[in-house]
């Protein structure tokens, strides 16, 4: 035996564990409490504690992927088929991904108002997408995007979610109505999940979210989307490099 335990074993109880490695129940008790939060194990009521099969992770390079994204507007529909935002991000292939799409026409609340630059009760069109692994069943992430009803409007194809996923993304279907991004700003946060968003991704008592406010702006300096994705923190990256200029000497 190498240590190791296969996903799906039960492990241990807490005092065979303590009585095996010589550590009192307490120090057992908060390294399993570790090992849930980093989702190595998972505890079910009233059974124990297994091991869990390692999460699919996602690793986003925002500054790389904005880029990429807007890059990819201008190829044919065929390249942009080919692969998405959510494969860049984990190395999986369109074919083990499932997806998920609901679109609703909602008034814009004054949080929201603000984020948009635009009046409160401004009707809005909200999108929540989710992507999962054929493997796994819980999303990889979830995303809730606002836009102006009216400005998307111009293409009724932007209003119909079974047009989802789109190839190319949100970038290109601002293109279709002709607009295109001067900037994205990305505002990082972490917090513990709501109820609903734990039960949704699948996350143990003690793990984290974290979330994007993602604010994309056109080239005339409007703001044309505002979008919250929340993801897991135990098997989410956020990765951002910045090239810095020399000093001059």
């Amino acid at each position: 035996m190498g240590g190791e335990l296969a996903p799906g074993t039960l492990m241990p109880s807490e005092t065979e564990l303590a009585d095996s490695s010589g550590l009192s129940r307490t120090s057992v008790r908060n390294a399993i409490r570790q090992l849930r939060e980093w989702g190595l194990v998972r505890a079910e009521q009233g059974r124990g504690t297994y091991v869990r099969a390692p999460r699919q992770r996602v690793r986003r390079r925002n500054a790389e992927r904005y880029q990429w994204e807007k890059n990819r507007v201008l190829l044919d529909e065929g390249e942009r088929l080919k692969t998405g935002a959510t494969e860049h991000d984990t190395g999986l292939t369109v074919d083990d991904l499932k997806f998920h799409a609901e679109y609703t026409r909602v008034e814009a609340d004054a949080e929201m108002a603000a984020a948009l630059q635009v009046d409160p009760g401004t009707k809005l069109l909200r999108r929540v997408y989710w992507t999962s692994s054929r493997h796994e069943n819980a999303p990889l992430t979830v995303s809730y995007s606002y836009l102006p009803y009216d400005l998307v409007a111009a293409n009724p194809d932007l209003l119909d979610e079974s047009k989802e996923p789109w190839p190319g993304g949100t970038q290109h279907q601002l293109y279709t109505i002709g607009i295109e991004l001067d900037r994205i700003d990305d505002q990082i946060r972490a917090r513990p999940p709501s109820p609903d968003e734990a039960e949704l991704l699948d996350i143990d008592p003690g793990v984290s979210v974290l979330t994007v406010r993602k604010t994309s702006v056109d080239t005339t300096g409007r703001v044309v989307e505002v979008a919250d994705i929340v993801m897991p923190g135990d098997r989410a990256e956020l990765v951002y490099s910045h090239k810095l200029q020399r000093w001059k000497t």
